[in-house]
């Protein structure tokens, strides 16, 4: 998994590319001061935050779109609906390039570092405090000698795009 923090492709070579066999765990992802993850085969790539335009009257979460391989991406800021403030971003930031499906967008990580190699099949329930947003993007949790880490949930987190009004944005 070298290059998780450059412009190496952690799944598919171009966007265009079905990932080729599901690896077990994921990649790790610091949102808000805390450890998440999103499973490996959902991971297209890993790269520096390009430049991001905003779309007047998006959500606060939209960060707008920015160019992924010539290709307009959607640029998701989750850490609001997470419940953690939404403070500049360090140097280490990084995208984190989903796709399920047709479906491809990226998430805004303060740091990726690294992966989790274990299997996530079977992972604790979240916690119950979690605000409404973020249990909805919260399937459960997995521990490793750090701590917990909160398992997302590829099909919520891209499922965010019914949220925006289409009609004020041309689709």
């Amino acid at each position: 998994m070298e290059g998780l923090t450059t412009t190496e492709p952690v799944g598919a070579a171009t966007p265009d590319d079905a990932l080729a066999t599901p690896a077990a765990g994921g990649i790790l992802l610091r949102l808000g001061g805390s450890r998440y993850v999103v499973a490996m085969a959902d991971v297209a790539e890993v790269i520096p935050v390009p430049e991001v335009t905003r779309i007047p009257g998006a959500p606060v979460w939209l960060s707008g779109v920015g160019n992924w391989r010539g290709r307009m991406l959607a640029v998701l800021d989750i850490r609001s609906l997470l419940g953690a403030a939404t403070t500049p971003l360090p140097t280490s930031a990084r995208l984190v390039v989903l796709r399920s499906g047709l479906i491809t967008a990226a998430v805004v990580a303060e740091a990726v570092p690294g992966v989790y190699d274990v299997s996530m099949d079977h992972p604790a329930p979240a916690p119950p405090t979690l605000s409404p947003d973020a249990a909805i993007l919260v399937t459960g949790q997995v521990e490793d000698e750090l701590g917990p880490i909160g398992v997302l949930d590829l099909e919520a987190v891209l499922g965010l795009r019914d949220r925006v009004d289409r009609r004020r944005h041309g689709g």
